[in-house]
């Protein structure tokens, strides 16, 4: 970590890597075959079909221990990133279509359809009067399970709370969940057997490995991540193949692009394509067409019109900022957002994104005076990439890496970790978003961040986390009579207990 900025020093020891937090509260399976509690290795998924459930699940019923090794070994990617860079010498590598979302121009999935209406738990959010979810991205790996178990091993142990309202409602990923061209035989190594004891619904944006196609191979673009994240809802919750013999409900997104509206926060999840940089959700109609800036549009008209007061993320896979790295800045993708949140005169609170394999915070200065975090987080278990090459100084944080000019904004690197696997863990309550970023190395035991911003929501201005649930509130309404007890104590013993320390002391 280079610098710490908002944020407060680690204070814990390393702890287990063992997943042993019990499930919360799911809706009741059909009569399907059960999930063994240490399930074998996954078959083909050529040898199953789907299962269909009464309701979702996220998790298997008892934790297991991680695995050690994959089911399938992954196969050399080599000769078909030899042929990739060829066409890409030959400027033959473009943006690829995508199947239209259910529900244009706004495809929308709610919190409440995940969980399938799930009293109990949307109750408990609200009574908490707060909700806390996780996003990371670039999350599977092709050597094998130690660095995805090393983050989900960490994820989970965040279910472990004194404080209900503290515990992930959901998770958010923030693209290329399969490496290296999202094939559907490694869905089950790099999806679900790491994710098996994750207690939650489980979203996500595609990234450009999810939605490439090896030039050696006859395959759909994002046909694999459509299967297990873009089920269609009315056919019920299913199982898909890839998942084996492991229970994780498929999920029902509406397609690559939606709004996902959960308690106290939307967000608005765009589908940056398959190539390497940059990103890109428009062009001319040659290959993708402009519906997600229909769709963006749309989605910002609404939350102009229903006067939404939480919290507002946008999510994708590319970065519009990236500090150094093998990976550049998507431009001209920003400059078509920034166009219709102009137009519209809505801008979100916060911006996610993946693709650098690494933690970077920064922060956009509005020439009205907001403030707009912009945070990439690809580091969630695949290839951790330094910010420098050999050779290089390390960056210092904070650092202006870009200056305002008459077009474009001042954009400042506010901190950095490129060193480490992590996540983010988000808060947000009817004031407040709060975005915490976690090592994993830190270990299960370690509930502190190495980094954190918070963002008043109503006048847009990053500050301090003021803790305002009921729960942090009550506690330190606690702490203020505590204090004054003491204080009157000392005060009704005219200050002995603190002559008498000073007289010790002089003995």
């Amino acid at each position: 970590m280079a610098t710490k900025s908002n944020g407060t020093s680690k204070k814990n020891g390393k702890g287990a890597s063992s997943k042993t937090t019990p499930p919360p509260e799911q809706p009741p399976a059909s009569p399907s075959p059960s999930p063994s509690p240490s399930p074998s290795p996954s078959p083909s998924p050529h040898q199953l079909a789907p299962r269909q459930l009464s309701g979702p699940v996220f998790s298997q019923p008892q934790p297991t221990a991680d695995p050690t090794k994959f089911t399938i070994k992954h196969a050399s990617d080599t000769p078909a990133y030899t042929e990739i860079d060829e066409l890409n010498k030959e400027h033959k590598l473009h943006a690829m279509p995508f199947d239209a979302p259910r529900g244009v121009p706004e495809p929308t999935l709610t919190y409440a359809d995940v969980v399938a209406n799930n009293k109990t738990v949307l109750d408990e959010i609200n009574a908490n009067k707060q909700i806390v979810f996780h996003a990371l991205g670039d999350c599977g790996s092709t050597k094998g399970p130690k660095t995805q178990n090393e983050v989900t091993d960490k994820l989970v142990s965040d279910f472990d709370e004194a404080d209900s309202s503290d515990v992930p409602k959901f998770a958010f990923l923030l693209g290329d969940i399969v490496y290296s061209f999202g094939e559907s035989q490694y869905y089950y190594d790099q999806f679900y057997e790491p994710y098996r004891d994750y207690h939650a619904p489980i979203l996500a944006v595609a990234g450009n490995h999810d939605g490439m196609v090896s030039p050696l191979a006859n395959a759909q673009s994002l046909s694999a991540f459509y299967r297990n994240f873009c089920a269609d809802c009315k056919q019920g919750f299913l199982v898909s193949p890839d998942a084996g013999n492991l229970s994780r409900t498929a999920q029902i997104q509406p397609g690559v692009f939606f709004t996902f509206e959960a308690p106290y926060v939307r967000i608005i999840a765009l589908y940056s394509n398959v190539l390497e940089d940059p990103g890109v959700i428009s062009d001319d109609g040659t290959y993708v067409g402009n519906s997600q800036l229909t769709f963006l549009e749309a989605a910002l008209n609404r939350v102009k019109s229903d006067k939404f007061k939480g919290a507002l993320l946008f999510a994708h896979h590319h970065p519009p900022y990236v500090a150094r790295g093998r990976h550049g800045w998507s431009v001209d993708m920003q400059k078509q957002i920034d166009t219709i949140c102009d137009k519209v005169g809505v801008w979100p609170h916060a911006d996610l994104a993946g693709h650098a394999h690494n933690y970077q915070r920064f922060t956009r200065l509005r020439p009205d005076g907001t403030q707009i975090p912009y945070i990439v987080c690809g580091n969630g278990g695949h290839n951790v990439q330094r910010l420098t090459s050999k050779g290089e100084s390390p960056l210092r944080a904070p650092t202006i890496i870009q200056t305002k000019t008459a077009t474009t904004d001042q954009v400042t690197l506010e901190n950095y970790d490129d060193q480490n696997y992590g996540y983010l863990r988000i808060v947000v309550d009817s004031a407040q978003l709060r975005i915490e970023y976690h090592p994993a190395s830190d270990g299960t035991q370690t509930k502190t961040p190495d980094d954190s911003v918070t963002i008043d929501l109503a006048n847009r201005q990053i500050g301090h986390y003021d803790g305002s649930n009921e729960v942090v509130a009550q506690q330190a309404q606690q702490i203020r009579e505590h204090v004054a007890k003491l204080k009157a104590n000392t005060k009704s013993t005219g200050g002995g207990a603190t002559k008498g320390a000073k007289a010790a002391k002089a003995r």
